[in-house]
């Protein structure tokens, strides 16, 4: 049913920039408008992972370097049926994770020096194993062909206007200033939709990975307050990063690309079996401390 609604979002989305190549331009502009998508999306697919990484700067690890983390995620992949995707650690305080990648053959996985600092080992592998349920499931090529169609709705909306219709007339100028408003936004509530989607999906691949949905709904509640309060510095300069990861950021909470962090844990809840009464909190209480899962530096 997943797969159902994304591809039907997917193909809303790819109407309405057809749709508003077409009102600028007539035919031609349309035709302009998918060779240019089609331009940025072969981009894209093959360099994605590399742009992502570059832009959190983020540092490639193994057995020799960190072998902790690496092992737990070696042993993840395998339970997972998935080839051994490369293994990286941003530097960074904010807790969050991410997967990128054009398929699992070219995939990458990413936790920041704050989620493993904060985590404990099973939680770690409920975190590790949604991105391993991305990757699975292919979300890292559909999130990027989402992200580009956006991005080119949103620059057809901005740049329409100086062009006219196939007809010799361009649009109505009231038709034209709504498609400059309306459009981009259109594309956002589409990409939201898809997003969250896919985030339903990857809890329940990961949890199904890790074979623990208590131990990812543990992980969601414990970072979710902790990646909105503390500064994440990639999201703050690219936000579109935030919709990466597995819990949102500052930057995204207003327009934020995932679910609520509370739904999604009742809905792994439900796959344990133990319902909404599970005790799952979401602070930590006064002078607790949490033991880390890992070194990060090995």
């Amino acid at each position: 049913m997943n797969g159902v609604k994304t591809a039907m979002l997917l193909a809303a989305l790819t109407a309405l920039f057809m749709s508003l190549g077409y009102m600028f331009g007539g035919t031609g502009g349309a035709m302009i408008a998918l060779v240019v998508a089609a331009g940025m999306n072969l981009f894209t697919y093959w360099n994605a992972d590399k742009i992502v990484l570059s832009m959190h700067h983020a540092r490639q690890v193994d057995e020799g370097s960190a072998p902790e983390f690496y092992g737990l995620v070696a042993e993840l992949a395998r339970r997972g049926g998935l080839p051994m995707p490369k293994v990286y650690i941003v530097e960074d305080p904010s807790p969050n994770a991410f997967a990128t990648g054009r398929d699992p053959d070219h995939a990458a996985v990413a936790a920041t020096t704050g989620l493993l600092s904060m985590l404990s080992r099973d939680e770690l592998a409920g975190v590790m194993a949604h991105e391993l349920g991305h990757v699975r499931n292919r979300d890292t090529l559909i999130m990027t062909m989402v992200a580009t169609i956006a991005g080119a709705i949103s620059m057809i909306a901005n740049f329409g206007l100086f062009f006219r219709g196939g007809n010799g007339q361009g649009p109505h100028p009231a038709a034209g200033l709504l498609a400059v408003f309306i459009a981009p936004f259109a594309a956002m509530i589409v990409q939201m939709a898809i997003s969250r989607t896919r985030e339903y999906g990857a809890d329940r691949a990961g949890a199904e990975i890790c074979g623990s949905p208590r131990a990812l709904a543990s992980a969601l509640a414990r970072i979710a307050d902790p990646a909105q309060r503390i500064p994440n510095q990639t999201a703050m300069h690219n936000p579109a990063a935030a919709q990466l990861y597995i819990v949102p950021t500052s930057i995204s909470e207003m327009f934020s690309t995932h679910p609520a962090t509370e739904k999604r844990i009742a809905a792994l809840m439900a796959m344990e079996g133990s319902g909404p009464d599970m005790p799952v909190t979401t602070t930590r209480r006064p002078g607790a401390r949490r033991p880390s899962a890992l070194n990060p530096y090995g």
